[in-house]
């Protein structure tokens, strides 16, 4: 059987981790694993929120044989050619995991290779696009008749990203052991993974840590360490000597504790003794599945904990105003323009807080229903406030067992990796039979 391409399309590391991960290990699953028969690619396109790092995470994954990263996407998107001038089947289908919908349509048409999108929220280019992939069934209601036909509802990536995690993980953490998990508070901290979030972040949330640690000690935390951030830079944000922004919030810093046996886990230790565990492996939902309630900042990090039904606080500090560039679009690009970044960011960032920003609408679980599920704090934070709210959560699991059933409420069903495989086993089919006639 002659060899077929599948290409899939990316782009930041939300997409990589939750989409592509599960995507390509279930098309090994439909396909075979014999990379003489089917080949899969990854090329990434540029992202505002990328580390850098995409396109070596997504080589780390056994089912992907070649990546391309985002320096060499508009070559390739222009002339069809890679920067390592990659050679390709004749036949093939383009899975589209991330970037613009338009990406598929333009290298689709240059490789002649089928094109199959996942859609979460909206799907174009309905003429164009051979086949949809759709988290649930309004975003193909939307959709003209004539096209129809190209609609299947496969549910939620994520949730699928989040099922195989917990199959594949065998819990080696002090915190996940069952007496652990049965008789403490265990809260997760997301201060997000770019230098102007942890800038604000790691010290705000190891403030209000240390808080509810104080009222109520059994409570325990863990920070899910990125995979783009290693442990002596995150650690650094805790430093009143690096981080100007530590004394900011009342806090009195945080050193570094590394294990010498392997097997232990790094830890942050803050001034009053309060130690957090730092947790390497990723993805985590295993473990996030386990928080009873997460303090994060905005982004990729509320998608996740939305898709495992995971009760957060978003806390956006406005003590540094140009904190905030991961906003989407041009906003985002002149945001992060090196030199002019900063004044760009300010005034972006004075123009959303004045003018723009609707309450309980920036988190994305509020933004999938339109109104406030997960609280929002925007403003000069306090770790004492935030932490007082927190305590009131923990005192009324009803209010957390609210917040989890509307998170379930609001996403899709699991099994998505599996239906995308399908479907993309179905457009190779097509596309030999049309290489027959």
């Amino acid at each position: 059987m002659t060899q077929v391409d599948i290409l899939i399309l990316s782009n930041g590391p939300g997409e990589v981790t939750t989409w592509v991960r599960p995507v390509v290990k279930a098309l090994r699953q439909e396909l075979g694993d014999d990379r003489s028969v089917v080949r899969i690619s990854v090329v990434l396109s540029p992202c505002s929120n990328a580390s850098g790092k995409e396109a070596a995470i997504a080589l780390s994954y056994p089912e992907v044989d070649r990546v391309q990263g985002a320096e060499h996407f508009w070559k390739f998107l222009l002339w069809g050619k890679t920067f390592d001038n990659w050679d390709w089947c004749d036949r093939g289908v383009i899975v589209f995991l991330g970037g613009d919908q338009i990406f598929p349509v333009v290298i689709g048409k240059k490789l002649g290779y089928r094109t199959v999108v996942y859609a979460e929220w909206s799907a174009r280019w309905h003429n164009w696009i051979d086949r949809f992939g759709v988290m649930k069934a309004e975003v193909a209601a939307r959709v003209s008749q004539k096209y129809a036909h190209k609609f299947t509802v496969v549910g939620d990536l994520m949730l699928e990203a989040a099922g195989r995690e917990k199959e594949m993980l065998t819990p080696n953490s002090s915190l996940l052991t069952p007496d652990s998990a049965l008789s403490t508070d265990l809260i997760g901290i997301l201060p997000g993974s770019k230098a102007a979030k942890l800038t604000q972040g790691i010290p705000l949330m190891l403030a209000i840590a240390e808080y509810i640690h104080s009222n109520r000690p059994q409570t325990k935390f863990v920070i899910p360490v990125a995979p783009t951030v290693d442990l002596q830079t995150l650690a650094s944000f805790g430093d009143s000597q690096k981080n100007p922004f530590v004394e900011t919030f009342g806090f009195n810093g945080a050193c570094l504790i590394v294990p010498e046996d392997a097997t232990g886990k790094a830890l942050l230790k803050t001034t009053t003794g309060l130690t957090v565990e730092l947790w390497q492996e990723n993805p985590a939902y295993h473990l996030l599945s386990q928080c009873c309630i997460c303090l994060t900042t905005v982004g990729a990090n509320t998608a996740e904990l939305g898709a495992l039904g995971v009760p957060m606080i978003v806390l956006l500090p406005t003590q540094q105003l140009d904190a905030m560039r991961s906003w989407d679009g041009l906003p985002g690009l002149l945001a992060n323009l090196p030199g002019v970044g900063t004044p760009f960011a300010k005034m972006i960032n004075w123009l959303f807080l004045r003018f723009v920003r609707r309450k309980g609408l920036l988190a994305w679980p509020n933004i999938w229903a339109q109104e406030e599920i997960v609280p929002e704090l925007m403003g000069k934070l306090q770790p004492q406030e935030v932490g007082e709210m927190v305590l009131d959560l923990l005192a009324h699991p009803e209010k957390l067992a609210d917040i989890r059933a509307k998170l379930r409420n609001i996403r899709g069903e699991s099994g998505a990796a599996q239906k995308i495989a399908q479907i993309v086993s179905e457009e190779i089919d097509k596309s030999w039979e049309m290489g027959k006639n």
